[in-house]
Protein backbone atom coordinates (compact mmCIF):
# COMPACT_ATOMS: atom_id res chain seq x y z
CA UNK A 1 0.00 0.00 0.00
CA UNK A 2 1.43 3.38 -1.01
CA UNK A 3 1.78 6.28 1.38
CA UNK A 4 -1.37 8.40 1.74
CA UNK A 5 -1.56 11.61 -0.30
CA UNK A 6 -3.01 14.88 0.98
CA UNK A 7 -4.32 18.31 0.01
CA UNK A 8 -3.83 21.27 2.36
CA UNK A 9 -6.19 23.84 3.86
CA UNK A 10 -8.86 23.94 6.56
CA UNK A 11 -12.40 24.15 5.19
CA UNK A 12 -11.30 24.53 1.59
CA UNK A 13 -13.46 23.27 -1.25
CA UNK A 14 -11.58 20.27 -2.62
CA UNK A 15 -12.05 18.24 -5.79
CA UNK A 16 -10.35 14.86 -6.00
CA UNK A 17 -10.81 11.71 -8.04
CA UNK A 18 -9.10 8.34 -7.85
CA UNK A 19 -10.16 7.52 -11.42
CA UNK A 20 -9.83 10.20 -14.11
CA UNK A 21 -13.22 11.32 -15.33
CA UNK A 22 -15.13 10.20 -12.21
CA UNK A 23 -15.95 13.77 -11.13
CA UNK A 24 -18.78 15.37 -13.14
CA UNK A 25 -18.25 18.83 -14.61
CA UNK A 26 -20.80 21.54 -13.87
CA UNK A 27 -23.32 19.22 -12.15
CA UNK A 28 -23.43 17.83 -8.61
CA UNK A 29 -25.87 15.03 -9.40
CA UNK A 30 -25.96 14.46 -13.15
CA UNK A 31 -28.55 12.15 -14.63
CA UNK A 32 -25.88 9.60 -15.51
CA UNK A 33 -22.68 9.91 -13.46
CA UNK A 34 -19.57 8.47 -15.07
CA UNK A 35 -18.95 4.71 -14.87
CA UNK A 36 -22.40 4.13 -13.34
CA UNK A 37 -21.37 5.77 -10.06
CA UNK A 38 -23.98 7.09 -7.62
CA UNK A 39 -24.03 10.75 -6.55
CA UNK A 40 -24.59 11.34 -2.83
CA UNK A 41 -24.38 14.50 -0.74
CA UNK A 42 -22.94 14.30 2.79
CA UNK A 43 -24.06 17.34 4.81
CA UNK A 44 -22.34 18.30 8.06
CA UNK A 45 -24.59 21.34 8.56
CA UNK A 46 -28.20 22.18 7.76
CA UNK A 47 -28.86 22.95 4.10
CA UNK A 48 -29.69 26.59 4.90
CA UNK A 49 -26.70 27.29 7.15
CA UNK A 50 -25.04 30.57 6.02
CA UNK A 51 -22.66 30.00 3.14
CA UNK A 52 -19.49 30.80 5.12
CA UNK A 53 -20.37 28.09 7.69
CA UNK A 54 -21.97 25.54 5.38
CA UNK A 55 -20.10 22.23 5.22
CA UNK A 56 -20.98 19.51 2.75
CA UNK A 57 -19.39 17.30 0.13
CA UNK A 58 -20.59 15.38 -2.89
CA UNK A 59 -19.47 11.75 -3.06
CA UNK A 60 -19.44 9.61 -6.21
CA UNK A 61 -19.54 6.00 -5.12
CA UNK A 62 -19.90 2.49 -6.50
CA UNK A 63 -23.06 1.72 -4.48
CA UNK A 64 -25.44 4.03 -2.58
CA UNK A 65 -24.83 4.14 1.18
CA UNK A 66 -28.58 3.64 1.68
CA UNK A 67 -28.18 0.00 0.61
CA UNK A 68 -28.05 -1.96 3.90
CA UNK A 69 -30.25 -4.21 6.08
CA UNK A 70 -31.81 -2.95 9.36
CA UNK A 71 -29.52 -2.22 12.30
CA UNK A 72 -29.57 -4.27 15.49
CA UNK A 73 -28.05 -3.43 18.91
CA UNK A 74 -24.30 -3.93 19.03
CA UNK A 75 -23.06 -6.33 21.71
CA UNK A 76 -19.33 -5.55 21.51
CA UNK A 77 -16.88 -3.66 23.70
CA UNK A 78 -17.25 -0.89 26.31
CA UNK A 79 -17.47 2.00 23.86
CA UNK A 80 -20.37 4.18 25.09
CA UNK A 81 -21.89 1.29 27.05
CA UNK A 82 -20.98 2.83 30.43
CA UNK A 83 -23.70 5.12 31.77
CA UNK A 84 -22.94 8.65 32.90
CA UNK A 85 -23.43 9.38 36.57
CA UNK A 86 -26.86 10.96 37.02
CA UNK A 87 -26.94 11.06 40.83
CA UNK A 88 -25.76 14.35 42.42
CA UNK A 89 -22.32 14.98 40.94
CA UNK A 90 -19.66 15.81 43.56
CA UNK A 91 -17.61 18.90 42.72
CA UNK A 92 -14.38 17.00 43.37
CA UNK A 93 -11.32 17.26 41.19
CA UNK A 94 -10.53 13.92 39.53
CA UNK A 95 -7.48 12.34 37.93
CA UNK A 96 -6.85 8.95 36.35
CA UNK A 97 -3.66 6.99 35.70
CA UNK A 98 -3.14 5.70 32.13
CA UNK A 99 -5.42 2.76 31.33
CA UNK A 100 -3.71 -0.56 30.56
CA UNK A 101 -3.69 -2.15 27.12
CA UNK A 102 -6.10 -5.09 26.79
CA UNK A 103 -4.71 -8.63 26.91
CA UNK A 104 -7.03 -10.05 24.23
CA UNK A 105 -6.92 -8.78 20.62
CA UNK A 106 -9.04 -5.62 20.64
CA UNK A 107 -9.58 -3.16 17.80
CA UNK A 108 -10.08 0.60 18.01
CA UNK A 109 -13.85 0.52 18.42
CA UNK A 110 -13.97 -2.24 21.01
CA UNK A 111 -11.17 -0.57 23.00
CA UNK A 112 -12.84 2.83 23.14
CA UNK A 113 -13.84 3.70 26.72
CA UNK A 114 -15.90 6.74 27.62
CA UNK A 115 -14.48 8.65 30.58
CA UNK A 116 -16.44 11.92 30.78
CA UNK A 117 -19.18 13.61 28.77
CA UNK A 118 -21.72 16.39 28.84
CA UNK A 119 -24.63 17.57 26.75
CA UNK A 120 -26.79 15.31 24.62
CA UNK A 121 -26.26 14.04 21.05
CA UNK A 122 -30.01 14.34 20.51
CA UNK A 123 -29.80 18.06 21.33
CA UNK A 124 -26.73 18.53 19.09
CA UNK A 125 -24.83 19.91 22.07
CA UNK A 126 -21.93 18.79 24.24
CA UNK A 127 -18.70 16.85 24.04
CA UNK A 128 -17.35 13.51 25.30
CA UNK A 129 -13.78 12.39 25.99
CA UNK A 130 -12.82 8.76 25.43
CA UNK A 131 -9.62 6.75 25.81
CA UNK A 132 -8.66 4.02 23.33
CA UNK A 133 -6.10 1.20 23.78
CA UNK A 134 -6.07 -1.05 20.72
CA UNK A 135 -3.89 -3.99 19.71
CA UNK A 136 -5.70 -5.31 16.63
CA UNK A 137 -6.69 -3.97 13.21
CA UNK A 138 -10.32 -3.46 12.26
CA UNK A 139 -10.79 -6.31 9.80
CA UNK A 140 -14.00 -6.71 7.83
CA UNK A 141 -15.62 -4.11 10.09
CA UNK A 142 -16.26 -0.42 9.67
CA UNK A 143 -17.62 2.35 11.87
CA UNK A 144 -19.32 5.71 11.59
CA UNK A 145 -20.64 8.17 14.14
CA UNK A 146 -24.05 9.76 13.62
CA UNK A 147 -23.78 11.69 16.90
CA UNK A 148 -20.71 13.83 16.31
CA UNK A 149 -17.32 14.41 14.77
CA UNK A 150 -14.37 12.53 16.28
CA UNK A 151 -11.02 14.19 17.02
CA UNK A 152 -8.33 11.51 17.45
CA UNK A 153 -5.40 12.46 19.71
CA UNK A 154 -2.80 9.63 19.57
CA UNK A 155 -0.55 9.21 22.59
CA UNK A 156 1.39 6.05 21.60
CA UNK A 157 1.44 4.20 18.29
CA UNK A 158 0.17 5.29 14.90
CA UNK A 159 -3.37 5.03 13.55
CA UNK A 160 -4.08 4.51 9.87
CA UNK A 161 -7.63 5.68 9.22
CA UNK A 162 -9.09 4.34 5.98
CA UNK A 163 -12.09 6.58 5.33
CA UNK A 164 -14.65 6.94 2.57
CA UNK A 165 -12.81 10.03 1.36
CA UNK A 166 -9.22 8.78 1.53
CA UNK A 167 -6.49 7.49 3.84
CA UNK A 168 -4.93 9.30 6.80
CA UNK A 169 -1.97 8.15 8.88
CA UNK A 170 -1.76 9.97 12.20
CA UNK A 171 1.10 9.70 14.73
CA UNK A 172 1.53 10.89 18.33
CA UNK A 173 2.01 14.65 18.13
CA UNK A 174 -0.61 14.88 15.38
CA UNK A 175 -4.41 14.93 15.56
CA UNK A 176 -6.97 13.75 13.02
CA UNK A 177 -10.68 14.46 12.64
CA UNK A 178 -13.32 12.21 11.10
CA UNK A 179 -16.55 14.15 10.41
CA UNK A 180 -19.95 13.02 11.58
CA UNK A 181 -21.28 10.29 9.28
CA UNK A 182 -18.02 9.40 7.49
CA UNK A 183 -17.38 5.66 7.47
CA UNK A 184 -13.92 4.35 8.28
CA UNK A 185 -11.83 1.53 9.69
CA UNK A 186 -8.56 1.77 11.61
CA UNK A 187 -5.31 -0.15 11.16
CA UNK A 188 -2.40 -0.17 13.62
CA UNK A 189 0.93 0.08 11.75
CA UNK A 190 2.83 -0.38 15.04
CA UNK A 191 0.68 -3.26 16.32
CA UNK A 192 -0.60 -1.25 19.30
CA UNK A 193 -2.01 2.23 19.73
CA UNK A 194 -3.41 4.28 22.58
CA UNK A 195 -4.71 7.80 22.90
CA UNK A 196 -7.73 10.00 23.36
CA UNK A 197 -10.82 10.95 21.35
CA UNK A 198 -12.84 14.14 21.74
CA UNK A 199 -16.32 13.55 20.32
CA UNK A 200 -18.05 16.82 19.49
CA UNK A 201 -21.86 16.74 19.37
CA UNK A 202 -22.24 20.49 18.82
CA UNK A 203 -21.25 23.05 16.19
CA UNK A 204 -18.43 21.78 14.01
CA UNK A 205 -14.88 22.46 15.12
CA UNK A 206 -13.40 25.48 13.39
CA UNK A 207 -10.34 27.70 13.74
CA UNK A 208 -10.81 30.39 16.42
CA UNK A 209 -11.00 34.04 15.45
CA UNK A 210 -7.68 35.81 16.00
CA UNK A 211 -9.01 39.23 17.07
CA UNK A 212 -6.19 41.63 17.98
CA UNK A 213 -3.59 38.92 17.27
CA UNK A 214 -4.14 39.78 13.62
CA UNK A 215 -4.02 37.63 10.51
CA UNK A 216 -1.26 35.21 11.58
CA UNK A 217 -0.68 32.92 14.52
CA UNK A 218 -2.07 29.87 16.33
CA UNK A 219 -3.13 27.15 13.86
CA UNK A 220 -2.76 28.07 10.18
CA UNK A 221 -5.34 26.68 7.78
CA UNK A 222 -2.67 25.68 5.25
CA UNK A 223 -1.21 23.14 7.71
CA UNK A 224 -4.36 20.98 7.83
CA UNK A 225 -4.07 18.02 5.45
CA UNK A 226 -7.07 16.39 3.79
CA UNK A 227 -6.76 13.04 1.97
CA UNK A 228 -7.11 12.63 -1.76
CA UNK A 229 -9.73 10.19 -3.03
CA UNK A 230 -8.98 6.50 -2.60
CA UNK A 231 -11.44 3.59 -2.70
CA UNK A 232 -11.82 -0.11 -1.98
CA UNK A 233 -13.46 -2.30 -4.63
CA UNK A 234 -14.03 -5.32 -2.38
CA UNK A 235 -16.98 -7.72 -2.21
CA UNK A 236 -17.74 -9.98 0.72
CA UNK A 237 -19.62 -9.73 4.00
CA UNK A 238 -18.46 -6.97 6.37
CA UNK A 239 -19.86 -5.47 9.55
CA UNK A 240 -20.87 -1.82 9.77
CA UNK A 241 -21.23 -0.34 13.27
CA UNK A 242 -22.70 3.09 13.89
CA UNK A 243 -23.19 5.25 16.96
CA UNK A 244 -26.66 6.77 17.11
CA UNK A 245 -28.12 8.72 20.06
CA UNK A 246 -25.50 7.39 22.43
CA UNK A 247 -25.83 3.71 21.53
CA UNK A 248 -24.04 1.38 19.13
CA UNK A 249 -25.86 -0.48 16.36
CA UNK A 250 -24.66 -3.00 13.79
CA UNK A 251 -25.60 -4.26 10.35
CA UNK A 252 -23.90 -6.23 7.58
CA UNK A 253 -22.97 -5.26 4.04
CA UNK A 254 -21.88 -7.41 1.11
CA UNK A 255 -19.08 -4.99 0.15
CA UNK A 256 -16.65 -2.47 1.57
CA UNK A 257 -18.39 0.87 2.22
CA UNK A 258 -15.15 2.69 1.33
CA UNK A 259 -16.16 2.75 -2.35
CA UNK A 260 -16.12 6.52 -2.97
CA UNK A 261 -14.20 6.97 -6.22
CA UNK A 262 -14.33 10.79 -6.28
CA UNK A 263 -15.59 13.64 -4.15
CA UNK A 264 -15.69 17.42 -3.96
CA UNK A 265 -16.71 19.79 -1.19
CA UNK A 266 -15.56 21.27 2.12
CA UNK A 267 -16.58 18.53 4.58
CA UNK A 268 -13.78 15.99 4.84
CA UNK A 269 -11.44 14.22 7.24
CA UNK A 270 -8.17 15.96 8.00
CA UNK A 271 -5.01 15.72 10.10
CA UNK A 272 -2.84 18.39 11.72
CA UNK A 273 0.70 18.33 13.11
CA UNK A 274 0.62 20.04 16.53
CA UNK A 275 4.26 21.06 16.06
CA UNK A 276 3.03 23.54 13.43
CA UNK A 277 0.98 25.47 16.01
CA UNK A 278 2.34 29.03 16.17
CA UNK A 279 2.34 29.69 19.92
CA UNK A 280 1.60 33.22 21.09
CA UNK A 281 2.82 34.38 24.52
CA UNK A 282 3.73 37.40 26.60
CA UNK A 283 7.11 39.11 26.17
CA UNK A 284 6.71 41.43 29.15
CA UNK A 285 4.93 40.23 32.32
CA UNK A 286 1.94 38.18 33.54
CA UNK A 287 0.83 34.73 32.48
CA UNK A 288 -1.73 34.99 29.63
CA UNK A 289 -5.03 33.13 29.62
CA UNK A 290 -4.91 29.59 28.18
CA UNK A 291 -7.27 30.66 25.40
CA UNK A 292 -4.16 31.73 23.43
CA UNK A 293 -3.39 28.02 23.00
CA UNK A 294 -6.73 27.19 21.30
CA UNK A 295 -6.30 25.08 18.18
CA UNK A 296 -10.00 24.47 17.44
CA UNK A 297 -13.28 25.74 18.81
CA UNK A 298 -16.90 24.60 18.69
CA UNK A 299 -19.01 27.63 19.66
CA UNK A 300 -22.20 27.45 21.70
CA UNK A 301 -25.24 29.66 21.22
CA UNK A 302 -23.75 32.14 23.72
CA UNK A 303 -20.91 34.20 22.17
CA UNK A 304 -17.62 33.62 23.95
CA UNK A 305 -18.73 30.40 25.70
CA UNK A 306 -17.48 27.40 23.76
CA UNK A 307 -19.37 24.15 23.53
CA UNK A 308 -15.87 22.69 23.22
CA UNK A 309 -12.36 24.07 22.78
CA UNK A 310 -9.34 21.94 21.90
CA UNK A 311 -6.33 23.58 23.55
CA UNK A 312 -2.68 22.46 23.62
CA UNK A 313 0.32 23.29 25.80
CA UNK A 314 3.26 22.74 23.43
CA UNK A 315 7.00 23.42 23.67
CA UNK A 316 7.51 27.19 23.95
CA UNK A 317 9.79 29.93 25.22
CA UNK A 318 9.05 31.47 28.61
CA UNK A 319 10.42 35.01 28.92
CA UNK A 320 7.99 37.02 31.08
CA UNK A 321 9.55 38.97 33.94
CA UNK A 322 8.41 39.11 37.58
CA UNK A 323 5.75 36.53 36.70
CA UNK A 324 4.51 33.23 38.07
CA UNK A 325 5.10 31.31 34.86
CA UNK A 326 3.13 28.05 35.27
CA UNK A 327 -0.69 28.23 35.15
CA UNK A 328 -1.75 30.11 38.25
CA UNK A 329 -4.33 29.06 40.82
CA UNK A 330 -7.76 29.62 39.34
CA UNK A 331 -11.45 28.84 39.41
CA UNK A 332 -13.22 28.90 36.09
CA UNK A 333 -16.78 28.89 34.74
CA UNK A 334 -15.47 26.59 31.99
CA UNK A 335 -14.85 22.90 32.75
CA UNK A 336 -11.47 21.41 31.88
CA UNK A 337 -10.62 17.84 30.90
CA UNK A 338 -6.87 17.47 30.36
CA UNK A 339 -4.63 14.75 28.91
CA UNK A 340 -0.89 14.38 28.39
CA UNK A 341 0.62 13.11 25.12
CA UNK A 342 4.28 13.19 26.15
CA UNK A 343 6.73 14.65 28.66
CA UNK A 344 5.66 16.45 31.82
CA UNK A 345 3.14 19.22 32.44
CA UNK A 346 4.68 22.32 34.00
CA UNK A 347 1.99 22.72 36.69
CA UNK A 348 2.31 19.19 38.09
CA UNK A 349 5.45 17.62 39.57
CA UNK A 350 4.22 14.02 39.43
CA UNK A 351 1.08 11.89 39.19
CA UNK A 352 0.21 13.09 35.68
CA UNK A 353 1.85 10.69 33.24
CA UNK A 354 1.43 10.45 29.45
CA UNK A 355 -1.90 8.73 28.82
CA UNK A 356 -3.41 10.07 32.06
CA UNK A 357 -6.54 12.22 32.30
CA UNK A 358 -7.75 14.87 34.76
CA UNK A 359 -11.05 16.67 35.27
CA UNK A 360 -11.60 20.08 36.88
CA UNK A 361 -15.26 21.02 36.58
CA UNK A 362 -16.61 24.54 36.80
CA UNK A 363 -15.50 26.59 39.80
CA UNK A 364 -13.28 23.84 41.22
CA UNK A 365 -10.12 25.44 42.54
CA UNK A 366 -6.95 24.10 40.92
CA UNK A 367 -3.47 25.08 39.85
CA UNK A 368 0.09 23.95 40.57
CA UNK A 369 0.94 21.42 43.26
CA UNK A 370 3.27 22.38 46.10
CA UNK A 371 6.48 21.30 44.39
CA UNK A 372 5.61 23.13 41.15
CA UNK A 373 4.51 26.24 43.07
CA UNK A 374 7.69 26.30 45.11
CA UNK A 375 9.93 25.79 42.10
CA UNK A 376 8.21 28.52 40.09
CA UNK A 377 8.18 30.93 43.03
CA UNK A 378 11.89 30.56 43.67
CA UNK A 379 13.01 30.33 40.04
CA UNK A 380 15.59 32.71 38.58
CA UNK A 381 13.45 34.16 35.80
CA UNK A 382 15.75 33.95 32.84
CA UNK A 383 14.42 33.05 29.40
CA UNK A 384 14.09 29.30 29.07
CA UNK A 385 12.34 26.93 26.72
CA UNK A 386 9.83 24.29 27.80
CA UNK A 387 10.70 21.29 25.64
CA UNK A 388 9.76 17.63 25.20
CA UNK A 389 6.14 18.04 26.29
CA UNK A 390 2.67 18.15 24.79
CA UNK A 391 -0.44 18.41 26.95
CA UNK A 392 -3.95 19.17 25.76
CA UNK A 393 -7.26 20.25 27.20
CA UNK A 394 -10.86 19.77 26.07
CA UNK A 395 -12.65 22.71 27.65
CA UNK A 396 -16.42 23.13 27.72
CA UNK A 397 -18.99 25.56 29.08
CA UNK A 398 -20.98 22.54 30.29
CA UNK A 399 -19.87 20.49 33.35
CA UNK A 400 -18.50 17.03 32.52
CA UNK A 401 -20.08 13.95 34.09
CA UNK A 402 -17.79 10.94 34.56
CA UNK A 403 -19.01 7.49 33.60
CA UNK A 404 -19.61 4.73 36.12
CA UNK A 405 -16.52 3.03 34.69
CA UNK A 406 -14.42 6.14 35.29
CA UNK A 407 -15.51 6.30 38.93
CA UNK A 408 -15.04 2.56 39.58
CA UNK A 409 -11.74 1.88 37.79
CA UNK A 410 -8.57 1.32 39.80
CA UNK A 411 -6.96 3.98 37.58
CA UNK A 412 -8.86 6.69 39.50
CA UNK A 413 -6.40 8.39 41.86
CA UNK A 414 -8.10 8.41 45.25
CA UNK A 415 -5.53 10.83 46.69
CA UNK A 416 -5.64 13.49 43.97
CA UNK A 417 -6.79 16.23 46.35
CA UNK A 418 -3.57 15.80 48.31
CA UNK A 419 -1.72 17.46 45.42
CA UNK A 420 -2.87 20.75 46.95
CA UNK A 421 -1.97 19.89 50.51
CA UNK A 422 0.95 21.31 52.48
CA UNK A 423 1.00 24.89 51.19
CA UNK A 424 2.51 27.21 53.80
CA UNK A 425 0.29 29.89 55.27
CA UNK A 426 1.11 33.44 54.25
CA UNK A 427 2.77 35.51 56.97
CA UNK A 428 1.29 38.99 57.42
CA UNK A 429 2.99 41.91 59.17
CA UNK A 430 1.76 42.60 62.70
Amino acid sequence: MTDPAYMSGFGNHFSTEAVPGALPEGRNSPQKPAFGLYAEQLSGTAFTTPRHENRRSWLYRMRPSAEHPPYAPYQGGPFYSAELLHYPLPPNRLRWDPLALPEAPTDLIDSMTTMVANGDPEALSGVAVHIYRANADMKERFFFNADGEMLFIPQAGRLELLTEMGRIEVSPGEVALVPRGVRFRALLPDGEASGYVAENYGALFRLPELGPIGSNGLANSRDFLTPVAAYEDADGEVELVQKYLGRLWTTTLDHSPLDVVAWHGNLAPWKYDLARFNTIGTVSFDHPDPSIFTVLTSPSETPGRANADFVIFPPRWMVAEDTFRPPWFHRNVMSECMGLIKGAYDAKADGFAPGALSLHNLMSGHGPDVASWRGATEADLKPHKIEGTMAFMVESCWPFRPTAFAMDTDALQQDYDSAWGGFPKATLPR
